[in-house]
């Protein structure tokens, strides 16, 4: 994946470098080598709803995973589209019943005959108390929840990365980035909001709740379906998850390895991460990857729920500084297209809120990068005044992010692009005889092809 061609032209070469080569190349393989321990370590906290950490190590778990995925990513290639092809279906067929389910849960249709409705909202509440008790305490609360909040819907800018490999992207990419939104909405948002009604926040069964049970669920959902009474379904649901997580697990890898791989190629990481066997497999950046996948074994020594903690607080940093990162860009792309009189006429598709929702966002980013972790600097008999683990794991990608820029600064003695000079052109043309063989291959086509393709964009497409 390379996105090298598109900011460069209008923007510092600073946070060219920076976007660029780090945050769009070296964030990425920091993000997924990772979160490809994150996901692991999820996996052994997964299986402890069956076999407890106290029954089974779980290294065991974290061990026959590792294995399994980095097996698939040498030997299995050819087969890997295919296999995540068909495991996304699943995944979107599994969240779509869940929203079903527990909208009918809600509404009393389930074997106990509990319509629970808004129930939980009043008792025990909506919001849960953190540190403190009252308003501020639901609020720190609320804002607590920016850490795994973030962390979930990191990714979503992939949709605008995508756009060098995209046939048609004047038509496709805007569409995709409509159909993001609706997405989020409906598979994040109303299950989020359906799993709030059937779940309270101070249920035993929760596995991160101060109390948990020592077999505990890992999702919400599987709580939800074990208090109504359902039998089986818990076990074929967390079953379900865990092929979701060693699915996930098994994508981080191969996108970190073909991440430094991209890199290496492009004289960005040492030369030996490029060389590949008969067979195409970059061997040397797959190794280098699965080492830093041996962090899911911190899981031996510490608790599976606080690891993954750690995990989810790397990742969010290097997700929000990406977000930074693509919104001074944008900014930056609209000054210079204001500059150079560039009308909004001339542009295949145009942020809703258009710079002033960018500068909202920027400053939305920037408070939350500093403040998620915020209660690392208050009391509590777990780590006293101050928890400097997890601080080191919530704050570690802000410094790293101010010295590349900095450094690559101090060391190329680089300037800002001006924007009446800002090249906003280079490669419009490609994408203009791109655009013209595309509809030309369209327009060959069937009717009837048409009118089925014109089904499945209108009530299928969107769900994936």
């Amino acid at each position: 994946m390379d996105v090298s061609p598109y900011p460069p032209f209008f923007i510092s070469c600073i946070l060219c470098f920076s976007l660029i080569r780090v945050f769009f190349g070296y964030r990425y393989w920091f993000k997924y080598i990772i979160v490809t321990p994150n996901q692991l370590t999820a996996g052994a906290l997964v299986i402890s709803y069956w076999l407890p950490a106290d029954r089974v190590n779980p290294g065991v778990w974290i061990t026959i995973f590792l294995v399994l995925i980095v097996c698939i990513n040498y030997f299995g290639i050819r087969f890997f589209g295919e296999f995540e092809f068909w495991l996304s279906s699943f995944k979107v067929i599994v969240i779509v019943g869940l929203i079903l389910l527990s909208l009918i849960l809600a509404l009393g249709g389930g074997p106990d005959h509990d319509r629970k409705g808004f129930r939980y909202w009043k008792k025990p509440g909506a919001f849960n108390s953190y540190i403190d008790d009252g308003p501020a305490g639901r609020f720190y609360a609320f804002w607590a929840t920016m850490v795994s909040a973030t962390f979930a819907y990191l990714g979503t800018e992939l949709v605008g990365v995508t756009v060098g490999e995209a046939q048609n992207p004047r038509r496709t990419i805007p569409r995709a980035i409509r159909l993001t939104f609706y997405r989020i909405l409906f598979f994040y948002v109303l299950s989020v909001f359906l799993v709030g009604m059937l779940v309270p926040y101070d249920s035993k069964e929760l596995a991160f709740a101060t109390k948990a049970a020592s077999s505990a669920a890992a999702s919400p959902f599987v709580v939800a379906i074990q208090l109504a009474g359902i039998p089986a379904l818990p076990d074929i649901l967390n079953a379900c998850i865990l092929l979701f997580v060693f699915s996930a697990s098994n994508s981080d890898l191969y996108i970190a390895t073909r991440t430094i791989y991209g890199l290496s190629r492009e004289g960005k990481a040492p030369a030996f991460l490029s060389r590949t066997d008969r067979r195409g497999v970059p061997i040397y950046a797959l190794g280098v990857s699965t080492l830093f996948a041996l962090l899911a074994y911190m899981n031996v020594s510490n608790d599976s729920k606080t690891v993954f903690g750690y995990f989810v607080n790397l990742v969010t940093i290097f997700g929000l500084l990406t977000w930074v990162s693509i919104l001074v860009t944008h900014i930056y792309f609209v000054r210079a297209r204001k500059a150079q009189q560039v009308p909004d006429s001339a542009l295949a598709f145009k942020a809703p809120l258009g710079v002033y929702g960018s500068w909202g966002a920027l400053v939305f980013c920037i408070v939350i990068s500093l403040t998620k972790n915020f209660d690392v600097f208050t009391h509590n008999p777990k780590w006293g005044n101050f928890d400097y683990k997890n601080f080191i794991t919530a704050y570690l990608g802000i410094p790293l992010y101010l010295i590349l820029i900095f450094g690559y600064k101090l060391v190329t003695g680089c300037k800002g692009v001006d924007p009446h000079e800002a090249d906003l052109w280079t490669g419009k043309d490609v994408i203009d005889r791109e655009e013209a063989n595309f509809l030309a291959r369209k327009a060959a086509e069937s009717e009837q092809r048409q009118q089925y393709n014109w089904f499945y964009r209108t009530f299928v497409s969107w769900l994936f």
